[in-house]
């Protein structure tokens, strides 16, 4: 809602909410706003609403109505203007639409698309193939899984939503997943790949 800040030599006398169509100022006791000085007209000036709109009209005033230092006969106020009538300043203060419109943005509820469930990922394990523990099979019960040999090769697995990722956390000898060096990037693992882990060959198998 617009309002009216009032003052008189740097200090402020009165604010008055602007919440009728038309709201006058002047002199006389019978204006909606009554500023008690000689500089003044009887009846000085007009505020008509208008919407979200002000308009200020000098009513043939004896010494003129201003709005940031220049004389008007009628203008629209906007946000902030300084209207001057005699010594007193009157500081008009109205949101800018700019505002209005960037406070809306803020509060509207962004659009919540609905969740999509990824299907469950199925229990997987590590089979050995080569070595002294060749045959052995090592089901993943956590969510990262670590394996290799500290100081040679050592990769985790990680359990995501659509499925596990391998990754490599040390490598003096790379490892290799179906006989390609592993990157510094995540890869997924499909059922039957093959890791060379230090010279140890192992299967990735859903079960």
């Amino acid at each position: 809602m617009p309002k009216l800040i009032v003052s008189l030599d740097g200090v402020v006398i009165k604010e008055v909410q602007l919440t009728k169509d038309r709201t006058t100022l002047g002199r006389r006791p019978y204006n909606d706003i009554v500023i008690d000085n000689l500089a003044l007209s009887g009846e000085h000036a007009v505020l008509k609403m208008s919407g979200s709109e002000v308009y200020l009209e000098d009513l043939a005033s004896t010494n003129g109505t201003y709005v940031n230092g220049k004389a008007i006969k009628q203008q629209l106020l906007a946000h902030n203007d300084t209207i001057e009538v005699g010594k007193h300043k009157i500081q008009f203060l109205s949101e800018p639409a700019g505002a209005v419109f960037d406070k809306t943005m803020v509060i509207r509820s962004p659009v919540v698309k609905p969740l999509v469930q990824p299907e469950p990922v199925g229990q997987a394990a590590i089979k050995i193939l080569s070595g002294a523990a060749a045959g052995r099979e090592v089901p993943f019960v956590k969510v990262v899984t670590t394996m290799g040999k500290p100081g040679v090769a050592v990769v985790s697995i990680t359990r995501r939503p659509h499925g596990y990722a391998v990754a490599v956390v040390e490598a003096v000898n790379r490892p290799k997943l179906n006989d390609q060096s592993l990157g510094t990037a995540p890869e997924m693992l499909k059922h039957g790949d093959i890791l060379d882990l230090a010279g140890t060959k192992m299967q990735f198998v859903l079960i």
